[in-house]
């Protein structure tokens, strides 16, 4: 029950406010004369061209090769072998 009571409360307040602020603009502004009113009609102006010239980049084409020679792996002897499958 309080909660409606505040509710209510609060639509009147919102109310009284609303027209009091409308009251205090047509006391001040002296209402809306519609006669007083100027509206101005802007017509958009043409854009000028605007002409960029970009010269034509030369376009560079160097291929870069490069040899990689990788060293194949040295076989093992027997010795060798039997070392690495033992685990120390």
């Amino acid at each position: 029950m309080q909660d409606i009571k505040k509710a209510i409360i609060g639509v009147i307040t919102l109310a009284i406010t609303t027209a009091g602020g409308l009251l205090i603009n047509k006391l001040m502004k002296g209402g809306d004369d519609k006669e007083s009113t100027k509206t101005e009609v802007v017509t958009p102006t043409a854009q000028p061209n605007v002409i960029i010239n970009i010269p034509q980049q030369e376009v560079k084409k160097d291929t870069v090769v490069k040899k990689v020679y990788v060293k194949p792996k040295p076989k093992l002897s027997e010795t060798e072998k039997r070392k690495n499958k033992i685990d120390w």
